[in-house]
């Protein structure tokens, strides 16, 4: 395995190959695209420099030379995931235009569902997010509050999608792994939580849970979720 650097360096701001020899034969996207292929099979675990180099039909070591940290590796299919965003012209309604990106990149993570675990621990500031962020202050641009209140709503927006999403994705995967359907798993709990409400030791919670009629609506709770952030920004409600 290459050496580690011994001070922080951004894979951005480095040439797409290090070390002497042929003409590169890869670009940084064909790395991204083929680690992406194998998250998307396989889960992130499944995304090593071994298998990435497999993939590539290269040796490991040789892909060191273009990505020297697995960390520079998730950055890269963070960026590459992040080509998918449409940079579409702002309609001149900032919350509807918002409304639109937060409901296409919970797209994206649902066709990539390892995107949400890998999104915490990765900077960023990649070209295509940076293509995006400047895409999300344009359709903020009719938003008449400071830049930096702007870029605020935006992390919080896409750190909403991201739990939301996050959360949906692993009850799912949990669901498939169980050797039981999700409906014998959901009576078996609300039994449970029935006899401890009829116990009487949590009165506010069985308020809560009476004013409920029927199974709750995700998708609905999704979107109250992203209104009631933008609420929070617009100046007319205040």
């Amino acid at each position: 395995m290459a050496d580690r650097a011994a001070v922080p360096e951004v894979i951005w701001a480095r040439p797409e190959r290090t070390g002497r020899g042929p003409k590169p034969a890869f670009t940084r996207a064909d790395i991204a695209a083929a680690a992406v292929r194998i998250a998307d099979a396989s889960g992130l675990d499944g995304v090593t420099m071994r298998q990435v180099a497999a993939e590539l039909g290269c040796g490991t070591m040789s892909l060191y030379n273009y990505v020297p940290r697995k960390e520079d590796l998730y950055e890269l299919m963070i960026d590459a995931i992040g080509a998918e965003h449409e940079m579409f012209e702002p309609s001149g309604d900032w919350r509807a235009d918002m409304l639109r990106n937060a409901e296409e990149t919970r797209a994206i993570m649902y066709r990539h569902t390892w995107v949400p675990r890998l999104m915490p621990g990765v900077f960023g500031f990649s070209p295509n997010t940076l293509r995006y962020l400047e895409h999300c202050l344009a359709c903020l641009e009719p938003l008449d509050v400071p830049a930096g209140t702007k870029t605020e709503l935006i992390a919080l927006l896409n750190a909403v999608v991201t739990s939301h999403t996050g959360n949906e994705i692993a009850t799912a995967e949990r669901t498939r792994a169980m050797p039981w359907s999700a409906e014998e798993e959901n009576a078996v709990r609300m039994a449970y939580l029935g006899s401890q409400i009829a116990t009487g030791a949590y009165p506010r919670m069985t308020a809560a849970f009476m004013e409920q009629s029927g199974p709750v609506d995700l998708e609905a709770v999704f979107r109250r979720a992203l209104e009631r952030i933008l609420d929070a920004f617009d100046p007319d409600l205040r």
